[in-house]
């Protein structure tokens, strides 16, 4: 069973900035896939195990950008 969580994340503003936060919130350990939208701010993953917030935040603030909003 999967478990899907969603994140809003400001700044981005193309499919590069898509990109980059999938590449790296991808590399964490556990995600099975990763949805992002630029237009939206929206990101959800998909994971086996939930994944620790904090991870998210770290992995997205490495690809330079800042999630606002954990649901």
């Amino acid at each position: 069973m999967s478990t899907t969580t969603e994140y809003q994340v400001s700044g981005m503003t193309c499919h590069h900035c898509e990109m980059s936060v999938s590449e790296e919130v991808g590399e964490i350990p556990g995600v099975e896939s990763v949805e992002v939208s630029h237009s939206t701010g929206r990101l959800v993953i998909t994971s086996a195990a939930p994944i620790d917030p904090a991870a998210v935040t770290a992995a997205v603030e490495e690809a330079g950008y800042q999630v606002v909003d954990a649901a």
